[in-house]
Formats: structure tokens, sequence, C-alpha cells
């Protein structure tokens, strides 16, 4: 009795392990905020690499493309904006013979995209791994097809991505300054640094026919004398800082000037130290501001990735079109001309950035970055922005994006570093941009 007992006893004991081991593990649950998050460990290596704002661009949009068409093969509601483009890469099927989590071979490819571009190629890394064993562990089968299919994918990027132009720019001549022409850019204080990605005009772009499709209009006459155009605004600049440094460091001027800094590389200076305070750029701010609308709209996977793609792919190419100008006019900052002529006590509010005037980088970017949101988003999408939060800033509210665009922009002249036209004519070409994008991609409402 006892033998047929513990035989009984065996036998179920062996059934129970078996069925536990038979019972297949539930895969890992890949959701928007899991991409959300990648894009966030991107930007913060960035910050800490210290990009500049043109080439940060350039990240975003590779990395988010590449994810993208990963997600566009698998969702037949969207198009391959690679093709849409006429991109001359070639997007490796998806096996449908293998089981795939499309979603997790889009992060792998965002991933290794982004490793590629950046410098601390060790962070992305790590943080991959740290990743991949979750994944691999819920599901080894799984996460293995998923990864070769993403790192395909990736791949063919890389050889595409190597073709536009970056690299042959970066062997470039620097920027020459003709100290004579006091009408010409000069560095700034107080590191004085070249003008940067002076051939950024070159790279090769998204949806642009060229990077001067977008050419605004002139910039006022360049004149000392106290009547013209020129000379007024530049005094608007003058004493727009100075009325601000008599009402305080508490005024709602002064709040939008910092909050729009994004300036990724400032320098302070400590008797015979200098040292960089770090953040974001321009495009990084509106990257951000899209996880915002995306979070509150509650998108899923697949409109995150586009949502993210769309806007990063009109940020890039704002940069194109925007340093196409820059180099061009080459146009003094106001700080050098009002150190020289009026004032040689005067700063700006905020660190004038090392490049020309003319236009406005925040400007062009906001204006098309908001054109391609409102698209997305809706016209009167309310919103809160807590991009600048891990800066030390407060949140700031907004009523639509080109609400915030129009502050952004005007965030120039509280700054102390551009002129009003700048301002004005960079929205006005930023606008035009991102309308132009919105078309060509053509971008639909989520």
């Amino acid at each position: 009795m006892k033998r047929v007992l513990l035989l009984l006893l065996s036998i179920s004991i062996f059934t129970g392990c078996a069925d536990e081991k038979s019972t297949p593990k539930e895969t890992v649950a890949i959701s928007a905020a899991n991409y959300h998050d990648v894009l966030d460990k991107i930007t913060n290596v960035m910050v800490h690499d210290i990009f500049s704002p043109p080439v940060a661009s350039r990240i975003y949009s590779y990395a988010n493309l590449a994810a993208y068409e990963i997600v566009a093969q698998h969702n037949p509601e969207l198009e391959s904006l690679t093709k849409t483009i006429g991109a001359d890469i070639t997007i490796p099927a998806l096996d449908t013979t293998k089981a795939i989590d499309y979603k997790m071979a889009a992060l792998i490819a965002q991933l290794e995209i982004g490793k590629t571009l950046i410098f601390s190629e060790v962070e992305i890394t790590d943080y991959s791994d740290s990743l991949f064993v979750n994944w691999k562990e819920n599901d080894e089968d799984v996460f293995i097809n998923s990864k070769e299919y993403g790192m395909q994918v990736a791949d063919a990027f890389k050889q595409w991505i190597d073709k536009d132009n970056y690299k042959q720019t970066r062997t470039m001549p620097k920027f020459s300054v003709y100290t004579e022409n006091v009408s010409r850019w000069q560095p700034t204080p107080p590191a004085y640094m070249d003008g940067i990605e002076p051939h950024w005009m070159k790279i090769r772009p998204f949806t642009l026919d060229s990077s001067s499709q977008f050419k605004p209009e002139r910039h006022p006459e360049f004149s000392m004398e106290k009547d013209s155009q020129f000379y007024k605004e530049l005094m608007e600049v003058y004493e727009v800082r100075n009325q601000m440094e008599e009402t305080g460091n508490k005024s709602e001027e002064m709040a939008i000037a910092k909050f729009w800094d994004c300036n990724p590389y400032v320098s302070t200076q400590r008797g015979h130290l200098m040292f960089a305070t770090k953040k974001i750029t321009p495009g990084g701010h509106w990257i951000g501001i899209t996880k915002v609308a995306s979070q509150k709209a509650n998108l899923d996977f697949d409109k995150t990735v586009y949502a993210y793609t769309t806007t990063s792919m009109a940020i890039a190419d704002a940069f194109i079109s925007c340093w196409d100008e820059k180099y061009r006019s080459n146009l003094v900052r106001p700080e050098t001309l009002i150190n020289k002529f009026i004032n040689d006590q005067w700063k700006p509010v905020l660190q004038t950035p090392p490049f020309p005037e003319y236009t406005s980088g925040h400007s062009v970017v906001s204006g098309a970055s908001a054109e391609v949101l409102t698209k997305l988003f809706g016209d009167q999408f309310q919103f809160l922005d807590d991009t600048e939060v891990p800066y030390g800033l407060p949140e700031r509210e907004y009523t639509s994006f080109r609400d915030a665009a129009k502050e952004a922009a005007l965030s120039r002249l509280y700054g102390g570093i551009h002129y009003r036209a700048a301002i004005e004519n960079g929205l006005d070409q930023g606008i035009s941009l991102g309308k132009h994008v919105v078309t060509t991609l053509n971008v639909k409402t989520l």
C-alpha cells in the first residue's frame, strides 16, 4: 500500500513539473513608454557628449526613422517614409515565417543607430544589454529573431547614413573670420569658439530639394546710422536687456529667455577655471514636446514612433535650411556690436551661441516643428511643457504648438542674442518648411 501511494505521489509530482515546464512564458509587453525611455536615454547621452544642435538633429532623425521603417512594415496604415522621400536605401523585408516582435526589433534598430552616431557607445551598450537580458529571458527565440531583424535594418541604415556627406564635412576648412569687416560674424565671449558646422548646408536633407529651398527674406541692410532699420533693431536688443535688468530676474521675459535657452554648451568661467553647463538642444526641446503630446494623447507604440519620426525629420531639415542662411549672410551678433560701439560692459541674458546671427535657429526649428505637431495633434492642443524640469526650470503651459513656437522665437530677443528680423523671418522660414514637410511626408492626424 505504501509503495502504491509513493508511486502515485511520484507520478503527480512529475506530471505537475511537466505541466509547469510546458506552459509557454508570456512574451515581454513593449509599449510606447518603452520607446519614450529609449529616446530619453539617447538624449541624455547626447547631452553628456555635447553635440551641437545640427548634429543632434541628425541623430534623432536617423534613430527614429530606422525604428519607424520596421513599424511601417507591420502596420498597413503606415507608409514607408524612406520610399516617400525616394531614399537610396532598401529596407530588409520582414520575415513572416519567423516569430518576430516588431516593437522589439524597432527598439533594437533605434538603439543601434543611436549608438553608431554618438560618442559614449558604452552608455548605450550597457542600457541595451539590460533590456536584452529581460527580453531573452521572456522568450529567447523571439528575442533572437527580433534582434537579427532589427540589426539587419540598422545595417541598411548605416550604409545609407554613410552617404549623407557628414564625414566629408568633418575634413572641410574651418570658418574664416574677417576682422576688418564689422558686419561679419565674430567669435563671442566667454569662450570665443569658432563658428560651428559652417558646412552643414551640404548635409543631405530628407524632404528639401536643396538647402536654399526656403531661403528667407534678406535681413535689413547693415548700417550703424541711427535712423537705419538695422541700428533700430540693434538698439531694441540693447534696451530690452536693460529693461529686464531693471525689473530683476523674476520678470516673465527672463523666464521665457531661460526656458528656451537650450544651449548644449554654456561656458562658465571662475577665475582661471572654465567649465561647461550641459543642456539639451533646441531640437531636443521639441522632441521633448513631442513626448509630452504623445503621452497626453495616449498614443500607442506605432503612433508614438510616427510622431517622433515626422517631427525629427522636420527638425533635421530645419537646421540644414537655417545653417544655409547663417553662413551665407554671416551677420554679426548684437553682443559684438554693442560691446564695440555702445557699452563694452553689456552682456546678454543668454550666452551667445558660436555661429552667425541670421536667421534664428530657434525660430526656424520651432516654426517647422510646430507645423508638423499641429498636423499630428490638432491646432488647439493644450499642453504643459516639462522638458526643462531636469535642468532646474519650471513647467510652462501653452495653448497650442504654434503658441509655443512664437514664444520660443521671441525668447531670443529677451535673451539678447538675436535681432527682430532674425526672429520673425526665421519663424516664417520654419513655418514654410514645416508645411512643406507635412505635404511631402503626407503627415496624418493621429
